[in-house]
């Protein structure tokens, strides 16, 4: 499996039709998956831990998806057991009054990582040219400037040190419509649906088309989206871990050197 076969080119045409949302390369099941997956951990844990320490750089990681696309158990079952202090989680809901009342991304600015954080965003700034402008809440002369405007934005947490990458978990309408079946199905899973989904799903094509647009004009060569097959939960968190792993090997974090010679210090 090679994750950049999922990432988009700069400025490259995009036709998610295209994309088979149930890919699983040389993947074949689920166990392969697993121990892939737990591997990727574990150097995930460890170069989180150093990049804590280091203080230097920061990481910020987006997640967009169609409802029930699997963004929250991806980032669950990525980031199992990556210590909580140096790893951060931020959803975004629909904004409040206060939210409202100013810029559209200082919602967003706000939660952006310090030096030495992975910061995940669950659903981000890139809400505001996907459901603003499926929906219309905005006019489209608002809108069509912030797919630049955000470049920008990136631009300046990129010059501060922060890595950026940005996953859209692809699934297919079939699929989704199996997830929301499964959710009225199972008790447990109730209190997860709601009238809303069915009342977004009419809106698939025109939400496919957004992200098209987002892929297109805002995949950059150093805060690249990824588009990841994601019908298979198992193989969609390879594809996110794999990318994330090898982003921190990248960075390459190192712990810093002590302030005191440790060679004279004695314990008595």
């Amino acid at each position: 499996m090679n994750p950049d076969d999922y990432r988009i080119a700069p400025k490259s045409k995009v036709d998610l039709s295209g994309w088979n949302a149930a890919d699983h390369a040389d993947i074949q099941d689920k166990e392969l998956a697993k121990a892939i997956l737990k591997e990727n951990r574990k150097v995930i844990i460890d170069l989180q831990e150093r990049l804590y320490a280091e203080n230097a750089q920061s990481i910020l990681v987006c997640f967009q998806a169609m409802d029930t696309g699997g963004k929250d158990g991806c980032i669950e079952n990525v980031f199992k057991g990556v210590n909580p202090s140096g790893c951060r989680v931020r959803s975004f809901k629909v904004p409040n009054s206060v939210e409202t009342s100013h810029d559209f991304l200082w919602r967003y600015h706000q939660h952006t990582p310090r030096t030495g954080i992975i910061q995940v965003f669950n659903r981000s700034h890139y809400e505001d040219v996907l459901v603003v402008r499926v929906k219309g809440l905005v006019p489209k002369s608002v809108w069509e400037k912030r797919y630049e405007q955000i470049n920008h934005f990136e631009e300046v947490l990129e010059d501060r040190g922060t890595r950026i990458l940005k996953f859209y978990l692809h699934i297919s309408k079939d699929e989704q419509k199996r997830r929301i079946e499964s959710r009225l199905e199972d008790p447990a899973k109730h209190w997860k649906y709601s009238e809303a989904d069915l009342k977004e799903r009419e809106y698939w094509d025109d939400y496919q088309k957004a992200f098209e647009a987002v892929l297109e004009r805002c995949s950059t060569k150093t805060a690249p989206w990824y588009v990841v097959p994601a019908n298979h939960k198992w193989y969609r968190d390879v594809v996110v871990s794999t990318v994330i792993r090898q982003t921190l090997e990248e960075m390459d974090p190192q712990f810093p050197k002590g302030s005191v010679d440790v060679s004279q210090v004695t314990v008595i």
